[in-house]
């Protein structure tokens, strides 16, 4: 600790004022804003970081961050607060917290943490400002989402004539098998018949 008095001559006469019987450096600290806050916003939400400067390396890892962000047309008397759980120089919004479409702005500001016994400071100066928007989700063009659902129906069908024709295969497998006398004749070129009919109507729909 120091013993901290002002000491100067008035009127004449020179006097000494006693201001800190006790002064510690260490519960009286104020640090420099943090610096270079940058912002990375999505669909799902927005990353902020920053770093700080001038701070002593026992420092860094107790110290405490306050992020405010608000709608950029909008006063800094309504804007929200979010407090980092960790002191990592970074925070995170969730998508829901922001609106789409709107500009918002953020700015951040640190000191030593309140549990912190060994140390005490009070708030830093705000930081400068960062603007970001939310991104986005994209949506699929009504084109490509027509053109993906004809697709669809085509492979679908295209797969329900293959398993149809195996069981006609199998059915006439089986019955061979079993000594009855089935007309190839009879046969194949109905289901030929029927199987081309299919493609016919399914080129037809795709168009």
């Amino acid at each position: 600790g120091y013993r901290v008095s002002l000491q100067g001559n008035f009127f004449g006469h020179n006097h000494k004022y006693v201001t800190f019987p006790v002064y510690n450096p260490r519960k009286h600290i104020k640090l420099d804003p943090p610096l270079n806050l940058q912002s990375n916003a999505t669909a799902s939400k927005c990353q902020i970081w920053w770093s700080v400067r001038n701070v002593p390396w026992y420092l860094v890892e107790i110290l405490q961050y306050e992020l405010q962000y608000k709608e950029y047309s909008m006063p800094w008397e309504i804007a929200l607060n979010k407090t980092p759980s960790s002191s990592l120089p970074q925070t995170e919004i969730e998508a829901t917290e922001l609106h789409s479409g709107i500009a918002y702005v953020a700015r951040v500001r640190c000191k030593v943490s309140e549990n912190e016994n060994s140390y005490h400071s009070q708030w830093s100066e705000w930081s400068q400002t960062t603007v970001f928007q939310r991104a986005d989700v994209p949506k699929l063009s009504e084109k490509i989402l027509n053109t993906t659902m004809q697709l669809l129906f085509i492979l679908l069908s295209f797969g329900t004539l293959l398993y149809l024709f195996w069981n006609c295969k199998l059915s006439s497998s089986c019955f061979l098998n079993l000594g009855q006398k089935v007309s190839p004749a009879l046969t194949f070129p109905r289901q030929l018949l029927s199987f081309s009919h299919c493609i016919v109507c399914i080129m037809g729909i795709s168009r």
